[in-house]
């Protein structure tokens, strides 16, 4: 069954795509939104990954910015790649064909069949489908989108980064009804990465396991660095809920985004009372956090064996 990946290509976009690569579905295509870093870097990084993972599948060029207002990226935490390392870095590779991705989704919600997405930034290129071709996103059958918070945010007070990157995407799904699945902070913080899960990576044998196993110590150490034990696994834990959902329950939830304020634009606000509100999507409540990780380190672990 062939499946979409919406990303902006950080190390945890990648580790989220090596868990589908590893599942049972074909990639039918990937298509990149700013986010982690600005566009042009979201596509050398999607350059270096299909590089060094020899990866087939089409690799499309999607927004350059949000619905609104000014560019918001995670480059102050992930540093100026948007991929944090402890050594090695993906190798420089021929830059992307120039693939349009609205194009290329609208090519794909054509076909016939199931058309399930992973989304794992902001969501602009989904609400631009959505804004100009409501019939093709329409037969979107399933969107897993990492993002949001139940409780709280981490860009902001308020805020998810990658709510917060494009609160207007957001909205714009959830008003023209696509069939959204939230997989939240509160959600990936219960999946964490501790330091020591990268040794098995870098002892994996394999012509990438240094490189894999460097990022993913990079990563980790956002975590640690702040004087934590371990780091949320967030990007793969969605894609751990779209390959396994049977490990995570999800509840039926009316969901808004808040579009205003300094302080509280980006929220989302997750109202799970019947008697409050028509329910309009979904969000994971909860995971099997032990199976999540041997699913997440399974597939890096499989990958620098290679």
């Amino acid at each position: 069954m062939g499946v979409w990946i919406d990303t902006d290509m950080g190390f945890d976009d990648i580790a989220a795509i090596l868990v589908v690569v590893q599942s049972e579905f074909e990639i039918d295509g990937v298509s990149l939104v700013f986010g982690n870093t600005p566009l042009p870097q979201v596509r050398v990084n999607a350059a270096g990954a299909a590089s060094a993972f020899g990866w087939k599948f089409p690799i499309h060029t999607g927004r350059a910015m949000p619905v609104l207002g000014k560019l918001e990226t995670a480059q102050a935490i992930l540093g100026e790649t948007g991929i944090p390392t402890s050594g090695k870095s993906l190798p420089k590779a021929a830059a992307l064909a120039d693939s349009d991705a609205f194009a290329a989704l609208c090519r794909w919600l054509e076909r016939q069949g199931q058309h399930r997405i992973l989304a794992l930034g902001p969501l602009t290129n989904i609400a631009a489908v959505a804004l100009a071709r409501p019939d093709l996103a329409a037969r979107i059958t399933e969107l897993v989108w990492m993002g949001g918070g139940v409780t709280s945010g981490n860009h902001t007070a308020s805020a998810e980064f990658n709510a917060l990157a494009d609160p207007e995407a957001l909205s714009i799904v959830v008003a023209h009804g696509l069939p959204l699945r939230m997989v939240d902070l509160d959600l990936c913080r219960k999946v964490l990465a501790r330091p020591e899960d990268a040794e098995p990576i870098r002892h994996a044998g394999g012509a990438n396991a240094e490189l894999i196993a460097d990022m993913f110590s990079g990563y980790i150490r956002i975590g640690t660095s702040r004087g934590r034990p371990a780091m949320a696994i967030y990007d793969p834990s969605a894609a751990v809920a779209f390959v396994a959902p049977d490990i995570l329950s999800f509840r039926p939830a009316r969901i808004d985004v808040e579009l205003q304020g300094a302080l509280t634009r980006g929220r989302t606000v997750v109202e799970t009372r019947a008697t409050h509100a028509t329910f309009n999507a979904q969000f994971a409540a909860d995971i099997d956090a032990d199976m999540a990780r041997v699913i997440i380190l399974a597939a890096l672990v499989n990958e620098a064996r290679k």
